[in-house]
């Protein structure tokens, strides 16, 4: 259904594509694993240059747990306020890490990423959880990924 060569225009029509791609697969679908899981798959095929692409969801404990994800085995559990997921929840804001190296308090999960976009994933102003993506280069995401992804988890959250 999905292959790489769909996304052979420019990366704001790409970006378009993978969204109405996602609402094809969540359309009318409400359970949230089924979702988020699509979403990963998604993103891991759509995005280039990445390493990581998965969901941290918070519980009840005021933690953000490991949930569906595409990459390496990650850590399970972040402390809101620690690292950049867990800076992302508290804020309730995307950050984007240019070289996780020197970002203060930077979780290691995986020793190949240097840089880094959350976002949150909020329904109201109830936090969710967030969306990481992780890449071995530095400066991989700009100002168009992060419009872009915001729009996409925007989409997410409705059938969240």
């Amino acid at each position: 259904m999905f292959n790489l060569e769909m996304y052979s225009e420019s990366r704001e029509k790409n970006y378009e594509l993978v969204k109405k791609q996602l609402q094809a697969l969540i359309h009318d679908e409400k359970n949230q694993i089924a979702n988020l899981s699509n979403a990963t798959a998604l993103l891991n095929q759509f995005l280039d240059r990445i390493n990581w692409v998965g969901f941290y969801l918070l519980d009840t404990n005021q933690e953000l747990v490991l949930g569906p994800f595409q990459g390496l085995p990650a850590c399970i559990r972040i402390p809101v306020g620690k690292g950049v997921c867990g800076l992302s929840a508290l804020k309730m804001e995307t950050i984007r890490v240019e070289d996780v190296n020197q970002f203060p308090g930077h979780i290691a999960c995986d020793a190949a990423t240097q840089s880094e976009i959350v976002l949150p994933l909020l329904k109201g102003d109830q936090l969710i959880g967030v969306l990481d993506i992780d890449s071995p280069e530095k400066n991989r995401f700009d100002e168009l990924d992060q419009q872009k992804l915001e729009e996409f988890v925007a989409i997410l959250i409705q059938n969240l």
